[in-house]
């Protein structure tokens, strides 16, 4: 595996075989495998080191340390991964922003203040998920984030809060980063469950799937991380609703209603979290069309079995197509390789499918729990849908009720988008995109559409102008 310098780009006249963007379970499965088999790949993420938002850093934390310790086996699995990366041919280019892609395939990537464009035959998007932004009232205050930002700082620099932490929300996520908080030192003040115990009945056909494949393993491990949290002494309420952070300057309590019962708790940080959609904006950029995944509440590229997406040369591989979880994502990003070799002539039809088969076997058990989990945790339609003068666009402070107000006037999400400048922010709409697509469609008596939510256009990450005067 080699790391080229900005000095040394692969560039000008130079096709590459194929470039991978995102470093996380899907993208380094389907580099190495690329590379394993001759091709010239090269691999592009936004973060210092390999491993993505679920392995992240993993190089750096030694099996039986206290830092392992606390962030779990699962996580330590990375280790594999990322080694086998290493040690492939393909290379890498860590701390690289994906700003512009174009059908050709031709991208634009930055990497130490310098612009570089690239050219590769193939493009696997890789991206993974974000996590579903939660608008409620006091969400844009200081000292309000998601749980996986939490993650983050635990993951790269061992960092908990030294304040009262609260987290909102629901899913496994949720409660695992809440273990991992109190067993680095962290005072968790409180646990609000916003789950439903109505989703439990409704989950009910999804078990018997769930008990097959890998199903048992996830749940097993998700009933000790239940038991743990039980007694971990975190005070936990459930069947949250009316959730709303409370401060002038910065978040200094959260106020939420419990069987009608109104309460308060106090904290100094709040953490939110109501699940992960997968990152669509590369494929948006891309043209890809896009698919309302009803299950997942969220928009997804629509894709075959390989991955291959609308646009020809684009594949996309792990939750960037749709949540399917760290280890189902491996897989999918060895098949989408596969079909990259097959559509290079590396590989006949045949000789793809044969090497698929065992990928496809443990795709498919790990995708068996994928159901329970999406109808235990499906988030609210307040979460999605928020109402009244809560802020939805935190880039340009609009609220729910203007957005709402222009749907009902049979505005689309780039009408709205051009009359209050919402997407238009440093987020590029990702905070708020999903929900005026939601509403949107509500305003009209239907399920989302693809082209409910803003087209996306470069850059996809702000670029400084120097930058971009060296470039023309």
């Amino acid at each position: 595996m080699t790391e080229k310098s900005a000095a040394t780009p692969p560039e000008g006249n130079r096709i590459l075989d194929a470039i991978v963007v995102g470093a996380g379970p899907a993208g380094l499965a389907a580099a190495t495998l690329l590379a394993r088999h001759g091709q010239d790949v090269l691999l592009l993420d936004e973060a210092a080191e390999p491993g993505g938002q679920i392995y992240r850093a993993v190089e750096l934390t030694a099996p039986g340390s206290r830092r392992a310790a606390i962030l779990g086996a699962d996580y330590l699995r990375g280790a594999d991964l990322v080694g086998h990366f290493r040690a492939s041919s393909a290379t890498y280019w860590p701390a690289a922003v994906l700003w512009h892609a174009a059908p050709g395939i031709e991208v634009l990537a930055s990497r130490a203040g310098t612009t570089h464009p690239l050219r590769a035959a193939a493009l696997v998007l890789a991206t993974g998920a974000i996590e579903r932004p939660v608008p409620v009232p006091g969400w844009t205050l200081p000292g309000v984030m998601t749980a996986g930002a939490l993650q983050i700082l635990l993951k790269s620099g061992g960092l908990v809060a030294d304040v009262p932490l609260v987290f909102a929300g629901s899913g496994p996520l949720l409660h695992l980063v809440a273990l991992q908080c109190r067993a680095a030192g962290a005072r968790v003040a409180a646990l609000l469950d916003t789950a439903r115990p109505g989703h439990l009945v409704g989950a009910l056909p999804a078990l018997p799937r769930a008990l097959a494949g890998a199903g048992p393993g996830y749940l097993a491990r998700g009933l000790v991380q239940i038991l743990r949290l039980g007694r971990s002494g975190i005070p936990i309420h459930r069947r949250v609703e009316a959730l709303e952070i409370l401060g002038e300057d910065a978040a200094r309590a959260v106020r939420f209603r419990v069987g009608g019962a109104t309460r308060e708790v106090a904290a100094g940080l709040v953490a939110l979290h109501e699940g992960v959609i997968p990152g669509q904006n590369p494929a948006r950029l891309l043209g890809c069309a896009m698919v309302w995944d009803e299950g997942q509440v969220a928009f997804r590229p629509q894709a075959d079995a390989w991955g291959a997406t609308s646009v020809a040369g684009v594949w996309v591989a792990g939750d960037a197509g749709g949540i399917v979880g760290a280890r189902a994502a491996e897989h999918q990003g060895r098949l989408a390789a596969l079909d990259v070799l097959r559509a290079a002539g590396r590989l006949e039809a045949a000789g793809r499918d044969r090497l698929a088969a065992g990928e496809r076997r443990a795709l498919a058990d790990h995708l068996r729990i994928r159901g329970l989990l999406d109808r235990l945790y499906r988030p609210a339609d307040a979460v999605r849908r928020p109402a009244g003068d809560t802020v939805l666009c935190r880039c340009e402070a609009v609220t729910a009720g203007a957005v709402r107000a222009l749907a009902a006037e049979g505005l689309g999400a780039n009408q709205i988008k051009a009359a209050l400048r919402c997407g238009m922010g440093p987020c590029q709409g990702r905070l708020c995109g999903p929900a005026v697509a939601e509403i949107v469609a509500a305003a009209r008596g239907r399920a989302p559409e693809g082209p409910d939510h803003y087209t996306i256009r470069p850059p996809l990450k702000p670029v400084p102008l120097g930058e971009l005067a060296r470039l023309a």
